[in-house]
């Protein structure tokens, strides 16, 4: 008999692992052997006609224009893995309903769903898909209610909430000792709201709300000849001892018009002035400039908010399903929540899901219009957790509660 020398067995053991190797490649490729296309429609209400004295209206495409780039970047990685991804654009009209419009899309199997919506269209449009198993990804509604007392199994936001919104404008201001301010919301409902978000993270954060001045001199934005309004709202801080003052004015009708009309000098923060948003066309670190120039050679105009929003809802779902290698809106939804899922958003810190509330971790950029001024959470403030849970509805205080339908 021949003995086996030291080459030969070092050879049959290579020989042996190299097999093993090409088999379980070979098991892989035919566990991967089936084609995966993912069918994804995005879902808004088409606008109307902005009035002339908005210079900066939303574009034609926005939120959908993110949602298509996110499609290209699933592509890459797709192509590898027989994974295709089909993005539709619905555009709602004036008195369309978005359950309805869905339903066409449901009867030929869609199962993942963007949506730019108020926050009642985007509930009653989760309620509708939740029956059929399909997901839904809100990539426009801050509502805290959305991810509170209203929260639903399906629904995952990547759009801030107003409380992580609010929160990271709290943070700066205590972290600079801007202490005093002077809160003015607007008439709106979604003024109140902000405001109601303010002082929640104001209470938080040690900031004092030293007065609250409800705006009562109109929309100043639609009426700037307006010399006895103007002289009137030139006074309305006058004798109120604060650092700055925080306007909630979501419908931009005087925010803006705020800034540098008051009868003493003052900051402004909040809605207008220096502003917490999800994205900016100044954030340029953590390769972020590559994203924003990729938007602008697609597009000829700069990312927005929503965009950004609709790109991180689109781009989590092709990351899933690279995972998963499947397109089971049940296992989609289950790997998001799990503690393994994260997601490179160009902010630093990898965002992932809130198992609780399935709102998307994420940094909030502070900025005025031409300039970043910071990123939130800022280093002073830590968590036991993760640190992007010092924006926003923590576990402990969510009405949102394990079984949510």
């Amino acid at each position: 008999m021949t003995q086996a020398t030291p080459g030969s067995l070092a050879l049959r053991r290579f020989s042996r692992a190299f097999s093993l190797a090409g088999l379980a490649l070979v098991l892989a490729a035919a566990a991967w052997a089936d084609p995966l296309k993912i069918e994804i429609a995005f879902i808004a209400r088409a606008r109307a006609p902005s009035p002339p004295y908005v210079i900066d209206a939303p574009p034609p495409g926005e939120g959908f224009d993110g949602a298509k780039l996110a499609v290209q970047d699933n592509a890459t990685t797709g192509a590898f893995l027989d994974q295709s991804f089909e993005l539709r654009d619905v555009e709602l009209g004036e008195d369309e309903s978005p359950v309805e419009a869905a339903k066409p899309l449901l009867a030929r199997g869609v199962k993942m769903f963007v949506s730019a919506l108020p926050a009642d269209e985007t509930l009653a449009l989760a309620d509708a898909l939740k029956t059929q198993g399909a997901l839904l990804f809100n990539a426009g509604a801050t509502d805290d209610f959305l991810r509170g007392s209203a929260c639903r199994s399906n629904l995952f936001h990547t759009a801030p909430s107003r409380a992580m919104l609010t929160d990271a404008l709290a943070q700066y201001l205590a972290v600079r000792r801007w202490s005093k301010v002077l809160l003015v919301p607007g008439p709106n409902a979604g003024d109140a709201a902000y405001a109601s978000a303010f002082r929640a993270s104001a209470k938080k954060f040690g900031v004092k709300i030293v007065a609250e001045k409800p705006w009562a001199f109109g929309p100043l934005a639609r009426a700037r000849s307006d010399a006895v309004t103007e002289a009137e709202a030139l006074t309305f801080a006058r004798n109120v001892e604060a650092d700055l003052i925080v306007v909630a004015d979501e419908a931009d009708d005087f925010g803006d018009y705020i800034l540098y009309r008051t009868a003493e000098p003052r900051l402004v923060a909040g809605t207008q002035g220096l502003t917490p948003v999800s994205w900016h066309p100044t954030h340029t670190a953590y390769g972020s400039e590559q994203l924003q120039n990729r938007f602008i050679r697609m597009t000829k105009r700069r990312m927005r908010p929503i965009d950004y929003q609709a790109w991180i809802a689109v781009r989590a779902i092709g990351e899933a399903v690279t995972e998963l290698r499947s397109a089971d809106p049940a296992k989609i939804g289950s790997d998001m929540q799990g503690p393994g899922f994260n997601l490179a958003i160009f902010k630093g810190a990898a965002a992932s899901f809130r198992p609780w509330d399935r709102q998307l971790r994420q940094a909030i950029l502070l900025a005025q219009p031409k300039s970043l001024i910071g990123l939130a959470p800022l280093p002073e403030f830590l968590h036991q957790r993760n640190t992007l849970d010092s924006l926003g509805v923590d576990a402990s205080e969510s009405a949102c509660k394990p079984g949510t339908p």
